[in-house]
């Protein structure tokens, strides 16, 4: 089964507070997510990994009534979380994408204290096909 996992680097006061880190507590952060990503993709678990650019340089684009788009500064739909990264992983149970996600959770932060990062799990959706359960969500 194929998850994406999405973590989260805060708002943007707590992203600009990232580059107040210590080189040793960066050093840290980036060995942590290193290692995750080099076991995963020894596993052949491990599809795509990024971090993202920071909030600054996001926008949202939603389809105007004209057909024109509107593009807003700011990747803030609804929440003033910005996504600060993804892994997409395909892995043989649920189980095994917790322990990933929990993994991901426990990056270290400042002084080493562990982060516990909320880490979003999404199942993504493989081709559509005739399987009732598969499409049970989809019918009315």
């Amino acid at each position: 089964m194929k998850y994406m996992l999405v973590t989260f680097g805060g708002d943007q006061e707590a992203w600009e507070g990232v580059a107040a880190w210590s080189d040793e507590d960066m050093h840290r952060m980036v060995d942590h997510m290193s290692a995750l990503n080099a076991e995963l993709e020894a596993n052949g678990e491990l599809l795509q990994a990024e971090g993202l650019s920071g909030p600054a340089r996001a926008f949202v684009v939603r389809g105007g009534d004209d057909g024109k788009p509107i593009v807003v500064d700011g990747p803030f739909a609804e929440s003033k979380e910005v996504i600060a990264g993804y892994w997409v992983v395909d892995v043989d149970s649920h189980e095994r994408v917790v322990e990933i996600a929990r993994r991901a959770s426990a990056c270290p932060g400042p002084g080493g204290k562990i982060l516990n990062a909320p880490i979003e799990v999404h199942p993504i959706m493989g081709a559509p096909t005739e399987d009732p359960e598969t499409l049970a969500p989809y019918k009315k």
